[in-house]
């Protein structure tokens, strides 16, 4: 029989509130008869009285979904207990608003507050390029669980910005968004499928940029097919 002692460097955290990062991969919720908002199919385990009911956002975001064929797959938790999440072992980070509004992939939400408040936007100037690259906006105050494709970088917006809409996992509420073309060098080498897009940040504030480009699609798919692929996967507009 394995002991214990063997496996104490394993032994989860006390909470330091609702949110409480286990390790960089796995966030504990503590709910004390109320709920949060979080990924569907990210939950691992719980302990305590939790219940699921997936959310489909509210007739406004329905409705956008049934133009778009896209959704966000939100699930609410409610209860008295702890609850473990995480997303193919992505690293995790804490956000608290403060009456503020951020930008975020929607591959990149994990979990938020009862107080902080969600819709779908597309980026300005992207029109229909590229699935129409829609993220979620989160307005209000309490916590934000994001997660990220390895440690990702910060970097000030004050300097003109542009990054791979799938290596962009958020941004502060007044950074200006346009979309920019060109055709790359995976185009001339046969990786790219034409032209490529990235997202342009401007003024102050601040975006989080991942190590990664999101998943690599297979050389016979169409990534413009199904819904499915980069940050307008699981949004509509």
């Amino acid at each position: 029989m394995v002991s214990e002692t063997n496996l104490e460097q394993f032994r989860e955290v006390t909470p330091a509130g609702r949110f409480t990062l286990q390790n960089s991969a796995m966030l504990k919720v503590r709910l004390e008869n109320d709920q949060i908002q979080a990924k569907l199919g990210s939950m691992v385990a719980y302990q305590g009285d939790v219940r699921f009911e997936h959310k489909g956002g509210g007739l406004g975001r329905f409705f956008k979904k049934a133009v778009t064929g896209e959704g966000v797959q939100l699930m609410t938790a409610t209860g008295t207990g702890d609850l473990f999440l995480a997303q193919d072992k992505r690293k995790i980070m804490i956000l608290d608003l403060n009456n503020e509004q951020m930008t975020v992939n929607g591959e990149s939400i994990l979990a938020f507050e009862p107080g902080v408040d969600w819709d779908i936007r597309r980026v300005e100037g992207a029109g229909r390029l590229a699935g129409g690259l829609f993220n979620v906006v989160l307005q209000g105050t309490g916590k934000v669980a994001v997660t990220s494709d390895g440690d990702p970088v910060l970097l000030d917006t004050s300097t003109p910005t542009f990054a791979d809409p799938d290596s962009a996992v958020a941004w502060s509420g007044g950074v200006r968004t346009s979309v920019r073309s060109d055709v790359s060098f995976k185009t001339f080498m046969g990786r790219g499928s034409g032209e490529t897009f990235q997202i342009a940040f401007e003024g102050p504030g601040w975006v989080l940029i991942q190590p990664s480009e999101g998943p690599t699609i297979p050389e016979h798919s169409h990534a413009g097919q199904g819904g499915s692929g980069g940050i307008g996967s699981l949004f509509e507009d």
